[in-house]
């Protein structure tokens, strides 16, 4: 693999990159979210009808997530998650949870010539931001008494841009928050602390946030919205950084925070295109994250470029495996891809995941769980041969 460490930018803190990489699991990740097995689904809609109390359906959950942690680790996946089996959608369980948040659910509208469009969720905020309750702690337990020796529970929540992006201003009480700066983003920094706190109290080490609105920066039609109710996006991808570092300030001692980096996943749908170019040097070197899932699983997503304002002591996930078809990736074209974006950042700082989970919401994408089985498989053994399994 080759590696042209001038490409990288002056700018990187003077870190050393072997701080970094120890800190994640493997060489080789996932990005969370598993396809549900067809009782789960049965057992939530029997729910949803009033067939099954909460508790029963709790225990259906609980024996879909023992198979599903049994499945990661015969793949031989070091970070486990519980599938994000308890949820609907990846970020609304979540955010709904919090005092202040209003939310919807995401769905599919048909168009008049058969075509499908995502109605995203609508997300609000309504009151003050508090922390009212644990919302994963529960859940991490269950997970944590499912792992074998050697494993890792990880913890995916959604970003907390989630909470402005969506509506922007318009999408915030202005009784709540006459002024966003500083009460609005302190209140949200605090409450993911309180979370973040709660967690690593019962175990976890590894939490991951889930961000999509970086990624839809990148891509001048959303940019071109954002403009439109009255927001700089380049003003406002530097503010997210600032953002999320206030939640990355409250994190406990020794937890590792990584970022997904989503252009959206539903059901095997996007819903914005566009290189990193735009977001780079605000993700990557304003931001204080130490790991960073980056799809790049087709032309969507631009070059390797961006890379080069990674600083040292981060690590660049590459999501080169795409989980929104079930068609196999060459594992020579996907190496000359590392090679590639080993160019701008050195090797010894990236690593290999699929490009986004298989199920950011309980219907999930329009795979087999045998096509989601030989993906994880195929990202293992390219990470290995790559990596020597490191």
């Amino acid at each position: 693999m080759s590696q042209t460490p001038d490409a990288r930018t002056a700018s990187a803190p003077a870190s050393s990159t072997a701080d970094a990489a120890p800190r994640m699991p493997a060489r080789y990740d996932h990005v969370g979210s598993l396809l549900r097995p067809a009782f789960l689904l049965q057992a939530r809609q029997r729910f949803a009808d009033g067939g099954i109390s909460a508790a029963e359906l709790r225990q259906i959950e609980d024996r879909a997530i023992r198979e599903a942690v049994r499945f990661q680790q015969e793949v031989g996946l070091r970070s486990i998650t519980d599938g994000e089996y308890r949820r609907g959608c990846f970020h609304i369980d979540f955010l709904d949870q919090l005092d202040g948040v209003d939310t919807t659910q995401p769905r599919i509208i048909v168009k008049p010539d058969g075509s499908e469009v995502l109605q995203p969720p609508m997300i609000r905020v309504s009151g003050k931001v508090r922390h009212a309750r644990n919302i994963q702690v529960e859940d991490l337990r269950f997970l944590r008494g499912c792992l074998c020796e050697g494993c890792r529970a990880k913890v995916s929540i959604p970003s907390p841009t989630m909470l402005h992006f969506r509506g922007g201003r318009e999408g915030i009480s202005r009784d709540a928050y006459p002024q966003l700066e500083p009460a609005f983003y302190e209140d949200v920094a605090r409450a993911y602390g309180d979370e973040l706190h709660a967690l690593h109290a019962a175990g976890c080490d590894y939490v991951q946030l889930d961000d999509t609105n970086l990624a839809y920066l990148c891509d001048p039609q959303m940019r071109e919205a954002a403009r439109g109710r009255g927001d700089d996006p380049d003003e406002l991808t530097h503010r997210y950084a600032d953002f999320v570092n206030r939640v990355v300030a409250h994190r406990p001692p020794g937890m590792l925070l990584a970022m997904h980096l989503c252009r959206g996943n539903f059901r095997s749908t996007f819903a914005a295109s566009g290189d990193y170019e735009p977001v780079a040097e605000a993700l990557l070197s304003q931001m204080h994250i130490d790991a960073y899932f980056m799809e790049y699983d087709d032309e969507r997503s631009g070059g390797f470029a961006p890379l080069r304002f990674l600083p040292r002591g981060k690590i660049a996930v590459l999501g080169l495996i795409s989980t929104k078809t079930g068609q196999m990736e060459n594992i020579d074209d996907v190496k000359r891809r590392i090679d590639e974006a080993a160019r701008y950042a050195p090797l010894e700082q990236l690593a290999l995941s699929p490009q986004c989970g298989f199920a950011s919401d309980a219907e999930g994408n329009r795979i087999t769980w045998d096509d989601q089985r030989r993906k994880l498989e195929l990202v293992i053994r390219i990470a290995d041969e790559v990596w020597g399994g490191k």
